[in-house]
C-alpha cells in the first residue's frame, strides 16, 4: 500500500475524512449542478430546478411505479366512495377520471397551482435577497457600480428559493396521500398515492382495503365542493395572494446570515439551502388577517368534508371513527411536510377549528336538512365567519336569505375575484392556537 502523505500510515483511516459527510456533500452538490445547468427562469423561482430537487428527494427513498392492480384498487375505490356520497349531499360528483399517482407524479402535476402559491411571496423575497446579496458581497467602493450585477444576483436568489421549495415539494411528497390534504384544490383530478396511503396506514390496525376506501371518501369529498362550489377555488388561491401583498422580509437578519455564510461549506450550504431561515419573513398584521381569513375557510371546508364523510362511511367502514380522529389530529397538528412549507412561505395551511367548524354544518343540516346545508356554499355572502363558529346556533338562527340570482348578476361565477365584498369589519376571534382541542 503506498505511503499517504501526512498521515501515520494507518490502513483503517479514511483520507477522505477531512471533507466532511459523503453524503451531505453529494446532496449539497447535486442541487449546486442542478443550479448550473437548470435554465434561465422567466419568473422568480426557477421551477424546473425545483421540479428536480423533489423528484430527487422521493426517488433517493424510493418511489416505485404504480403497479396496475394498485391503479384498479384505488380508481374501485374512488368510484365507490363517490357512490356512497350522493346519499349523504346534494352536491354532484366531482371525480371524473380517478387516478393514482407516484410521489413523483404528484410533483409533476401539482407544481401550476404551487406555482401559483409561491410566485407572489418568492418575488418579493428575491427582490429582497438580491439587493442584500448585492450589498453584503460587494466592497463598498464597488456598489455604485453593482447595476449590471443585480439581474445575475436576483436569478443566484430566484434558484435558491427554488431549491427550498423544491425541498419542500419533495418533504410533501413522501407524507400525502391524495391532492387536498392541505385543503387547496391542488389538482382538478382525483388522484391517491399508494406509497402515502401505506405511510399512513402504518401502526393503524385496520384493513388495507377499508383505510384506502375511507381516504377515497375523503378526496372524493373535497373534488365535490372544488368543482361545484364556483368561488370557492379562487376565494381560498385569492386569500393566500392577499398574504403575499403584505408581506415583508427582515432584511437585517438576512443580510447577517449571507455574511456568515461560507459557500465553500458543502454542509453550511446544504443547511442554508433547506433549513428556511434565509428566507423567513416577518409576520406583519396584514398576513395575520389574511391569514385568520384563509384558516377559517380552510377549518369550514374541512368541516363540511368531516361531516359527510362520516355519514358516508356509517355502518359501511367499522374503523371510520378511528380513522377520522387520525385524520383530524394529523390535521389539526400538521406534520413535518406541513411544517417545511410553513417555515418556507410562513404559512401553515392546517384548519384549526375543525371541531367547531363540523359542529357548525351538522348544526345547520339539523335546521335545514342536507339541502339547506350544502346551499350555504351558493354564495360567498352566505358563509359563515369566524365568530360564528363559537355560536353555531346563532348562524342557524340569524342565516341570511340572499338573492343569489341578484348577486351573481353584480358579479359572474367565472369572475377572478378571491372573495366577496367584506362584511362589516368586526374583529376576529382567536383562532390561531395550538390545535383545534379546547
Amino acid at each position: 500500500m503506498t505511503d499517504l502523505p501526512g498521515r501515520e500510515n494507518d490502513p483503517n483511516e479514511n483520507p477522505f475524512a477531512m471533507f466532511g459527510n459523503p453524503e451531505q456533500i453529494a446532496a449539497a452538490m447535486r442541487q449546486f449542478a442542478d443550479m448550473l445547468s437548470a435554465p434561465q427562469s422567466a419568473g422568480p423561482v426557477n421551477w424546473d430546478m425545483a421540479k428536480n430537487i423533489a423528484r430527487h428527494a422521493v426517488v433517493a427513498e424510493g418511489d416505485p411505479s404504480v403497479m396496475e392492480g394498485e391503479r384498479r384498487q384505488i380508481v374501485d375505490a374512488l368510484s365507490l366512495a363517490d357512490l356512497w356520497l350522493n346519499q349523504v349531499t346534494t352536491l354532484p360528483s366531482g371525480v371524473t377520471s380517478p387516478q393514482a399517482w407516484s410521489r413523483s407524479e404528484w410533483i409533476e402535476k401539482t407544481v401550476p397551482i404551487w406555482q401559483k402559491l409561491c410566485d407572489p411571496i418568492a418575488a418579493r423575497m428575491v427582490e429582497t435577497m438580491g439587493g442584500s446579496l448585492g450589498s453584503a458581497g460587494l466592497p463598498a467602493e464597488a456598489q455604485a457600480m453593482a447595476g449590471p450585477l443585480m439581474g445575475m444576483l436576483k436569478q443566484m436568489g430566484g434558484m435558491m428559493v427554488g431549491s427550498q421549495i423544491g425541498q419542500a415539494l419533495g418533504t410533501l411528497a413522501r407524507e400525502v396521500v391524495g391532492t387536498t390534504d392541505i385543503g387547496l384544490p391542488l389538482s382538478d383530478a382525483a388522484a391517491l398515492l399508494p406509497g402515502g396511503i401505506a405511510s399512513f396506514s402504518e401502526g393503524l390496525e385496520l384493513p388495507a382495503d377499508e383505510i384506502r376506501l375511507y381516504l377515497a371518501l375523503r378526496e372524493a369529498a373535497h373534488h365535490r365542493l372544488f368543482q361545484h362550489v364556483p368561488w370557492l377555488r379562487a376565494h381560498l388561491l385569492g386569500a393566500v395572494e392577499e398574504y403575499a401583498k403584505g408581506i415583508k422580509v427582515d432584511v437585517s437578519a438576512l443580510e447577517e446570515q449571507l455574511r456568515g455564510l461560507d459557500v465553500s461549506n458543502p454542509e453550511q450550504l446544504q443547511q442554508a439551502l433547506t433549513g428556511g431561515a434565509l428566507l423567513k419573513p416577518e409576520e406583519t398584521e396584514r398576513q395575520k388577517a389574511a391569514l385568520a381569513r384563509l384558516e377559517t375557510m380552510l377549518a369550514l371546508v374541512e368541516g363540511w368534508v368531516a361531516t359527510v364523510v362520516d355519514q358516508a362511511a356509517e355502518g359501511k367502514l367499522p374503523g371510520a371513527a378511528a380513522l377520522a380522529e387520525t385524520v383530524r389530529r394529523r390535521r389539526a397538528s400538521g406534520g413535518p411536510a406541513e411544517r417545511t412549507f410553513g417555515t418556507l412561505v410562513g404559512l401553515e395551511l392546517r384548519p384549526r377549528r375543525l371541531r367547531e367548524a363540523a359542529a357548525l354544518w351538522q348544526a345547520v343540516e339539523a335546521a335545514r336538512g342536507l339541502e339547506g346545508r350544502d346551499a350555504v356554499w351558493g354564495h360567498p355572502d352566505l358563509m359563515p365567519r369566524a365568530d360564528d363558529l363559537d355560536d353555531p346556533e346563532s348562524f342557524v338562527r340569524g342565516g341570511v336569505e340572499l338573492d343569489l340570482s341578484a348577486l351573481d348578476a353584480e358579479r359572474p361565477p367565472s369572475a377572478e375575484k378571491p372573495e366577496s365584498p367584506e362584511k362589516p369589519a368586526s374583529p376576529e376571534r382567536p383562532e390561531d392556537s395550538e390545535g383545534d382541542d379546547r
